[in-house]
């Protein structure tokens, strides 16, 4: 009963979330410069012509009635026609969302399989010129900017030594590239966390007495310090992967990648209202559909959390 109690909160909590941004969100984009009739049309179109494109999206409307049309289109699960497609916008959204899911998977599968064994060799390091060596790595990976990594990466893998693909998804090899610019920026946080979690660990009275009674190193390791770090990686993992959903723009489009990143910056540039707010409404649910599984986790990984005192 808990459970179900706390799975109703959170979800009318992540409903009131994606309304409030999605309201945020059409207000913006309608108050920023540039008339998506203009972009539409192109810059030779007549004023009567530009005229007719407002009245056909309703552009030509006071903004509580587009707003409420909106809102009435969005209960009805119709999320408006992309004017650049010429398709519906959710349509659009998730024909490009695999790519997106594809590359934020990759890149979190690579940050864990780095990050977890690198800050547990860290804690056993701890404080050494060993560890300083790894924070270095793991800091200068965190404070280059994804497009300078990127570009960096395409100069040397693409162009110097051309042995991987310098943009698109014609072939699994064009997902390494940016793969590596997108883990490279988690690495830091998420092994340092580690590093930080096992360390405290490590240093508790049970890991003492499980020393003491002749436990090996490997397996007060493995089986217990990170069994006790879980909840607070998991949180991390849970919380940067939401996060790529809806920030690998500047990498999609560094290396040309076919996902939603891209498709933003096209339905910015175009002023394409329907499919700003698509991809807004998907990438919000996801990320706050993320988070809830996140939290659903918390019991299976540490029996003392109850979902109902932890909301």
């Amino acid at each position: 009963m808990a459970t179900a109690t706390y799975l109703a909160r959170r979800l009318g909590q992540s409903v009131l979330t994606v309304f409030l941004t999605l309201t945020v969100v059409f207000l913006l984009i309608r108050m920023a410069p540039g008339d998506p009739a203009s972009a539409y049309a192109g810059p030779t179109a007549s004023t009567s012509e530009l005229a007719r494109i407002r009245a056909q999206f309703g552009l030509d409307r006071p903004l509580f009635e587009q707003y409420g049309i909106y809102l009435r289109d969005l209960v009805s699960g119709n999320f408006g026609t992309s004017y650049s497609f010429h398709a519906p916008a959710f349509d659009v959204v998730m024909d490009r969302l695999p790519y997106t899911l594809t590359l934020a998977v990759s890149a979190i599968a690579v940050t864990v399989v780095v990050a977890v064994p690198l800050g547990v060799w860290m804690a056993h390091h701890a404080d050494s010129a060993r560890e300083l060596g790894a924070n270095i790595f793991t800091i200068t990976g965190q404070s280059m900017p994804d497009f300078w990594t990127g570009v960096m990466l395409l100069t040397v893998f693409a162009v110097l030594f051309p042995v991987l693909p310098a943009s698109g998804f014609t072939s699994w090899g064009g997902l390494v590239l940016p793969t590596i610019t997108v883990a490279l920026l988690q690495l830091a946080l998420v092994s340092r966390l580690v590093r930080r979690e096992m360390s405290t660990a490590l240093a508790s009275s049970y890991v003492t007495v499980a020393r003491s009674r002749g436990v090996s190193e490997r397996a007060l390791t493995w089986r217990y310090a990170l069994a006790n770090s879980a909840v607070p990686l998991v949180t991390a993992v849970g919380t940067r992967f939401a996060a790529l959903l809806n920030g690998v723009v500047v990498v999609e489009v560094v290396f040309g990648w076919p996902g939603v990143g891209s498709l933003v910056v096209r339905a910015l540039d175009t002023r394409d209202y329907p499919l700003i707010q698509a991809t807004v409404l998907v990438t919000a649910a996801l990320a706050l559909l993320v988070q809830l599984v996140v939290d659903l986790c918390y019991p299976l990984l540490d029996p003392r959390v109850r979902l109902g005192k932890a909301a």
